[in-house]
């Protein structure tokens, strides 16, 4: 029987995710087991379509990508149109709620609430939005527990790169005493530029123009997005409730030329940090800018790329090294958690 979804917007990730399911239909359901069927989407801008017997994924991307709009995908008998995220939530049919939703990252709503009505009505979660976990990791977990449904976050820190699940399966049984990684392809380019000798304003403005940075990019370049996802990850992997305010952040605005060069120099060179520490039973993280040294895996993590490094009792330091962003890998990363939570496994 296929796994019904309710998407709850449909911008980029959200039809990431449709492309996927299209494109990959026949080696899901014969690969792994798994089919998808989308039962409803809502978008505060795009409008929203319902019916409960599923809808084409092909007719839904085409009328998005030449219109812009839901309003023109065809009538069919049983269609509901109009319906707003919470009514899509609670009254539709759909197994899991995918929430893709624009989402303001201080206070994560309206994702929160989202996830509150979600659970409420038994549904699942999915989502790759920061601010739920972020902000409201101990009270969402809980209610989804009590209520028997799952919450999945995976593409939350890396994208589809599996910086949670990773250290929760693959490297369960050692006791992780410590996180630290580059949890932002933008900073990151722009400091791989700087030691190609380009000034950080026309770095920061050839991230702009190649759309890894936004006409606003204080989130990234003041540490900010760095800052929710070291939560996550004291959270998640840490079981530590530190909280935003609980973290010292610094960005990479004030690093001239000179420092790069002059870090260079003395074999190292500057990255964006984000780092969680525990040290018997206190827990601590910040997030600024580091010399590391080139022996040390994260320094020859160029470009957009992200970073991140375990360092295990057991295994000894494991670094995982991928995208942290984009259409489609954070379209996969709302798969894995989606296949995952058809076979019952974390």
């Amino acid at each position: 029987m296929a796994h019904k979804l309710a998407l709850i917007g449909f911008g980029t990730v959200g039809q990431g995710l449709a492309e996927i399911l299209r494109a990959k239909a026949d080696t899901l359901r014969e690969g792994v087991g798994f089919e998808a069927q989308i039962v409803a989407v809502s978008d505060l801008l795009k409008g929203a379509v319902y019916h409960s017997d599923g809808l084409d994924i092909a007719r839904l991307l085409e009328v998005i990508q030449t219109t812009g709009k839901l309003d023109a995908y065809p009538d069919l008998p049983g269609l509901e149109r109009g319906w707003d995220s919470f009514r899509t939530i609670r009254e539709s049919n759909a197994d899991t709620v995918v929430e893709v939703s624009f989402t303001d990252i201080n206070t994560g709503q309206p994702a929160i609430d989202h996830c509150r009505a979600a659970f409420e009505s038994g549904k699942n979660v999915v989502m790759s939005n920061k601010g739920p976990v972020a902000l409201a990791y101990a009270e969402l977990s809980a209610l989804a527990e009590e209520k028997g449904v799952r919450w999945c976050f995976e593409g939350t820190v890396l994208s589809g790169t599996p910086a949670l699940r990773m250290p929760l399966t693959t490297l369960a049984g050692n006791d992780i005493n410590e996180i630290r990684g580059i949890f932002n392809g933008t900073t990151n380019y722009i400091l791989t530029q700087m030691e190609e000798e380009t000034e950080y304003e026309d770095a920061l403005r050839q991230a702009q123009k190649l759309g890894y940075a936004e006409a606003d990019p204080s989130a990234d370049v003041e540490g900010y997005d760095a800052l929710g996802k070291i939560v996550i990850l004291a959270n998640v992997i840490m079981n530590a409730p530190l909280r935003k305010e609980d973290v010292p952040c610094q960005g990479i605005s004030r690093l001239t030329m000179r420092d790069v060069m002059a870090a260079k120099a003395e074999g190292k060179r500057w990255k964006l940090i984000g780092r969680v520490r525990k040290d018997g039973e206190k827990v601590t993280a910040r997030v600024g800018p580091e010399k590391v040294p080139w022996s040390d895996p994260l320094a020859g993590v160029m470009g957009a790329m992200n970073a991140i490094t375990y360092v295990c009792d057991l295994a000894g330091p494991v670094t995982l090294v991928g995208a942290g962003a984009g259409r489609l890998e954070t379209g996969y990363a709302l798969l894995i958690d989606l296949i995952n939570i058809e076979r019952g496994t974390i």
